[in-house]
């Protein structure tokens, strides 16, 4: 019987550590970071969002929603060229670093560096590393490691409706605020 009852408090308390560790690994804060709200440079309401993007963009981006696979004409978009927010059109991909993963989706193996932010959603179950604009916090895809080894071995999986595409040589747009 003691022995029984040993055997699952080990089993509950291994549970509950593991719970903690994944959940500490996972984040990207420290505790006092996790009780500030980030602040965006681009910031609206729900409302200024919603006059602002279709109602598919407004899905995706400000409700992490994900677009059908291979319904995005950037999928097969490998012009020179910029990717921005399609929200606040900060600029967040370069399509020199993009490639086809096979997925339906555009694939990238790297954002512009600082441009996109790692956060951590349970959605579906487990933990998956989400992939967030940097300036106005917008859903844009997640990230997976599975990219080409060659380069970063990550893939960035984005819908396509969270970005614009702006060729090579054209000017950015400039931030939605």
């Amino acid at each position: 019987m003691m022995i029984r009852f040993i055997g699952i408090s080990l089993i509950a308390l291994l549970f509950v550590s593991c719970g903690n560790t994944s959940k500490e690994l996972a984040m990207n804060s420290s505790d006092e970071e996790m009780q500030q709200e980030k602040k965006y440079e681009v910031t609206k309401t729900a409302e200024e969002w919603k006059k602002l993007l279709t109602s598919q963009e407004y899905n995706v981006l400000r409700e992490a929603g994900t677009e059908r696979p291979h319904t995005s004409p950037l999928n097969k978009q490998y012009a020179p060229g910029t990717l921005v927010c399609a929200a606040c059109y900060a600029p967040v991909y370069e399509n020199e670093h993009k490639f086809d993963s096979g997925t339906g989706w555009p694939s990238y193996d790297r954002a512009i560096e600082g441009q996109v932010e790692r956060d951590v959603d349970y959605k579906i179950g487990y933990a998956r590393t989400e992939l967030k604009c940097n300036t106005c916090g917008s859903h844009l895809g997640h990230e997976f490691n599975d990219g080409p080894k060659k380069t970063t071995g990550k893939r960035h999986c984005i819908n396509g409706v969270a970005l614009n595409f702006v060729s090579k040589g054209e000017e950015l747009p400039a931030l939605r605020k």
